[in-house]
């Protein structure tokens, strides 16, 4: 549990008052957090891009699933990343720690289905977007980088990850305020820049790359 608070005070995200006429915020796992403490984060990317605040309540190791109440209350259980504000978007990830950690590669289908149905109507994720749409909010829904084929842990986790996002994708399709920003193609096949010492998080050069993807969609 000691280790788990260390993790949500570290992660970066931003727990001081805010500026009241912040119109983005960020919710999600370490995609979104990774470099918040040297504010090179994601959110970061898209505040340059923009040249506006983003209110940035990401947590590492954060899921969509999470039941512990405490740790879960801190940011852990990303529903409950969300603060009240006058939001035009929220900036939206998850799923992959509670398919990573969650099913032990024994019953990924069993999660999918319970983070999203197969229509991409149904589930955890669907029900945690409509309750952010519901405040008036635009959703950017942002995929997961994927291995450059060379060295990932979680290379095996390809096809469960490619599924996911299908059910992500079919979600968006059925509202017009709901963007999903697919990273599929992002990576080029041998081309380890993008990630993280550690093959799975995204590197300093991803995280630009992203935000500015992000802002390209608020842009428009």
């Amino acid at each position: 549990m000691l280790a788990m608070l260390v993790v949500l005070v570290v992660s970066g995200n931003q727990t001081a008052a805010r500026d009241k006429s912040a119109r983005i915020l960020t919710m999600g796992d370490s995609l979104l957090a990774a470099h918040s403490i040297s504010g090179r984060a994601v959110s970061d990317a898209v505040e340059k891009a923009l040249g506006e605040q983003v209110f940035d309540r990401s947590v590492a190791g954060a899921r969509v699933i999470y039941g512990l109440p405490i740790t879960g209350a801190m940011g852990m259980k990303i529903a409950k990343q969300y603060r009240t504000g006058k939001w035009d978007w929220i900036i939206l990830n998850g799923g992959g720690n509670d398919l990573w950690f969650g099913c032990g590669c024994h019953a990924c289908e069993r999660k999918i289905n319970r983070l999203i149905s197969n229509s991409g109507l149904g589930g955890e994720i669907p029900r945690l977007v409509a309750n952010l749409r519901r405040t008036g909010a635009r959703v950017i829904y942002v995929g997961y980088l994927r291995s450059p084929g060379v060295g990932s842990p979680i290379e095996s986790c390809k096809d469960e990850g490619d599924e996911l996002e299908r059910r992500i994708d079919e979600m968006a399709k059925a509202d017009a305020g709901v963007y999903f920003l697919s990273l599929a193609q992002m990576v080029p096949f041998g081309d380890r820049s993008y990630h993280g010492f550690d093959m799975i998080h995204p590197s300093l050069k991803a995280s630009r790359e992203i935000g500015k993807r992000i802002a390209e969609i608020i842009k428009q």
